[in-house]
């Protein structure tokens, strides 16, 4: 009796032939995420996550024969699957015509979507949001940031039908410590300029030019020189990271460094050239001036402690600074001793009588001027 010896199917081929199955497809080539598609009893093009090939498979006859049949699929089917990815991509189209912080979102939603690009935007949960951030090194100023960005994506996601809730409103806010306000004393001011001068002399101008006026990193490496009135001693961020215009008084160090910065420019559009920020020069001279956990925007601090300090009051600062609230300027208050002593030492002064509330303030000078600290 002769027996006919079949052939085994290759795994090679095994594979072609999942790929040539009808129906079934994997978005991601090697994922093993395998999805039908099909046309419902209305004539509609759906695509349906089915998980493996053999579900998929499944899926897709069980489909098959219900458009065959009228039958009318749930409603949460009837809309198309809405990837994470697809929201992610409008999310950084908002923020790229609307966000000054855009290459940040750029480079944290490339995080985001390494955790979660096929999946279906309404499939990820808090609990899922969660256990990633679970899983990093994250100060909470860190995990905050990236919350504000997924939520920001889910929001508009919703506004334009794409997702029904928002995970990330479920996902807890990490409390941020903003007390302690790093700034620079004359003594390490003094180590910082020795620094940047032994090796990047001509980059003072961009240290002067931040310590005078308190301008953010994005404001100051962003600011063009058609937005600089050398004559009326006034700069202009016609956008502040509050959305708002802001005018910048400056004095006698800060038009210096300007001057100098104009002449170095060689006509470029730019203050401070179109490079891409201070990180280059201005890391390796606070470790050479040996400062301790310093970073740029430490020198916004600096700008504003010092203003306050020389007696500024805070809501002038808060406008010098751009803070869209008095609350954001606040920590800054207890660094005007010579003011609260002042107010104090009210209550040294003998009154009159005991029904009398008047003090005697003789002696007591007034906090300095914006205008004398500008000068």
């Amino acid at each position: 009796m002769e027996t006919e010896t079949l052939p085994l199917i290759e795994p090679k081929t095994a594979e072609r032939n999942r790929r040539k199955a009808r129906g079934v497809f994997q978005k991601v080539p090697g994922s093993g995420v395998w999805w039908i598609c099909y046309w419902d009893a209305q004539g509609r093009k759906r695509r349906e996550k089915a998980g493996t090939w053999d579900t998929a498979c499944k899926l897709y006859i069980k489909r098959k024969n219900e458009a065959l049949q009228g039958k009318k699929l749930p409603e949460k089917l009837r809309r198309a699957t809405v990837t994470f990815a697809e929201i992610g991509k409008a999310a950084l189209e908002y923020s790229k015509a609307n966000k000054l912080s855009y290459r940040n979102d750029r480079t944290r939603m490339e995080k985001l979507l390494a955790w979660f690009r096929e999946y279906p935007a309404d499939a990820i949960t808090p609990q899922d949001i969660e256990r990633r951030f679970a899983g990093e090194d994250w100060t909470p100023a860190t995990a905050n940031r990236y919350r504000a960005l997924l939520s920001l994506t889910y929001r508009l996601a919703i506004r334009d039908g794409r997702a029904q809730t928002n995970p990330a409103r479920q996902v807890g806010h990490r409390l941020e410590n903003n007390a302690r306000t790093r700034f620079l004393s004359a003594e390490e001011e003094t180590r910082l300029r020795t620094a940047i001068r032994d090796r990047w002399p001509e980059r003072i101008g961009e240290l002067d030019l931040a310590l005078n006026t308190g301008l953010r990193l994005s404001e100051q490496y962003g600011l063009t020189w058609e937005n600089v009135n050398l004559s009326r001693r006034v700069l202009t961020v016609p956008r502040s990271k509050n959305g708002l215009t802001r005018h910048v008084p400056l004095n006698a160090a800060a038009l210096a460094a300007l001057e100098a910065l104009k002449k170095r420019g060689n006509g470029l559009p730019f203050v401070c050239g179109e490079g891409a920020g201070p990180r280059q020069w201005f890391e390796p001279a606070v470790r050479a001036a040996k400062l301790q956990r310093f970073s740029w925007h430490c020198l916004r601090h600096t700008f504003a402690s010092r203003l306050v300090m020389a007696g500024v009051d805070i809501r002038t600062v808060q406008e010098l600074l751009g803070h869209k609230t008095l609350a954001m300027t606040v920590r800054y208050a207890h660094l005007a001793p010579t003011h609260q002593l002042a107010a104090v030492q009210r209550l040294d002064a003998p009154t009159a009588s005991s029904s009398d509330t008047t003090t005697d303030t003789e002696g007591v000078s007034a906090p300095g001027s914006v205008e004398a600290v500008l000068q």
